[in-house]
């Protein structure tokens, strides 16, 4: 039985010409001596245009081409072999074919090099595959962008003797939204205002979600106005009860505008900074307990209170305002001071601003929210808003 009646049966020749990847062979600097027919089909390219007259780089998208010349061809005489080079090769028609590529130096019997052999692989659907869990990847993006905005949406409370200023900024690392969050409602219009400010475990949709959730469980259970403590002591119930949540920090605290009573709870939360007028800006080290879920059983959670003066201001933040790696925590918590300091009699959404422009560096990639409340007096408001 011949070749031609039994498939099985192929020539080198055959084997070559129809191998299921493109071959093709070239000099040192690239010029073609050899290409098979399945390179011929997959690109569009006929051999006897490519044979002597064309190098294979000249095939190349421009970027390819140039990544090429200054890194393929280098890494190829360096290493001998390099492999799954991604390119672009340019169809007579201008189409493009997604193809990986690889090479290998062939070396005469004294070890010089003495041509390029090149295999040329349909990366097509490989491509299109990236591409669409790219896509997706935005797509998740974006709903979880949409989806915290629009639980953080809305204005904060307003009164004649209270400013609130926020500032919110998502991680850009991974392009992900994260689980930051913060919240101001009142308990009594007008005369006593819920503080809040959240982290929750994790990014994109799922910690949106869970950001969603423990935001509208607070607000649920600050209605009855508990205890800044007994609060947290209820969120952890929420916590553990659904399932969701576990290892959030929080603060909350809540102001009472007439007098001035600050009262606050952190479940594993940095500290929030208090500016007294004419006392030095300070950070509220009372009322500190885990964050939510972090222990089977905890004793009821603690809280801190002191007197907030009319013209004084607290600051709520996450941990993104302070935490780098290249620096202790303390130095953080150390400059966040000294920079509330330098606004201290700033409005509110002034302070916030001033602050994440002061404290996050170029290129920083965690998520990070702040809150500050400013109590004034009426002859402050009346001036604040003139």
């Amino acid at each position: 039985m011949t070749s031609a009646e039994d498939p099985l049966e192929e020539s080198a020749e055959e084997l070559y010409e129809d191998a299921p990847c493109g071959y093709l062979s070239t000099e040192m600097d690239g010029t073609i001596v050899r290409v098979n027919r399945t390179f011929e089909a997959l690109t569009g390219h006929r051999r006897e245009t490519l044979v002597g007259a064309a190098r294979f780089q000249d095939l190349l998208a421009p970027g390819d081409r140039i990544y090429h010349d200054t890194h393929h061809l280098p890494m190829l005489h360096l290493r001998g072999a390099v492999r799954e080079i991604a390119v672009e090769v340019l169809r007579p028609d201008g189409s493009r074919l997604s193809a990986l590529v690889n090479s290998a130096v062939l070396r005469d019997r004294g070890g010089a090099p003495r041509a390029i052999r090149v295999s040329v692989f349909d990366a097509t659907e490989r491509r299109r595959y990236e591409q669409g869990l790219l896509e997706a990847r935005r797509r998740e993006h974006q709903v979880a962008l949409e989806l915290q905005r629009g639980l953080l949406a809305g204005e904060p409370p307003s009164a004649p003797g209270l400013e609130i200023g926020v500032a919110y900024r998502p991680g850009v690392s991974d392009l992900e939204a994260g689980g930051d969050w913060y919240d101001a409602f009142w308990l009594e219009e007008g005369d006593v205002v819920a503080l809040v400010v959240g982290d929750v475990v994790g990014r994109g949709i799922e910690a949106a979600a869970t950001m969603g959730q423990l935001r509208s469980a607070v607000r649920a259970l600050a209605a009855g106005r508990p205890d800044p403590g007994a609060l947290l002591d209820a969120v952890e119930g929420y916590s553990r009860r659904h399932a969701v949540g576990r290892l959030a920090t929080l603060v909350y605290a809540d102001l009472e505008l007439d007098e001035g009573d600050l009262r606050y709870a952190c479940a594993g939360h940095p500290p929030p900074v208090i500016v007294p007028p004419g006392e030095p800006a300070r950070l509220l080290w009372e009322g500190r307990s885990t964050p939510l879920d972090a222990r089977p059983s905890t004793p009821p959670r603690g809280e801190g209170a002191c007197e907030l003066p009319a013209g004084g201001a607290v600051l709520l933040y996450t941990d993104g305002l302070i935490e780098r790696r290249s620096r202790a925590l303390d130095k953080g918590l150390e400059l966040l001071v000294a920079e509330v300091e330098a606004r201290r009699d700033a409005p509110a959404e002034a302070l916030v601003r001033g602050l994440m422009r002061a404290m996050l560096p170029a290129g920083a990639s965690d998520d990070v929210c702040v809150l500050a409340a400013r109590r004034r007096d009426a002859a402050g408001a009346e001036a604040a808003s003139s």
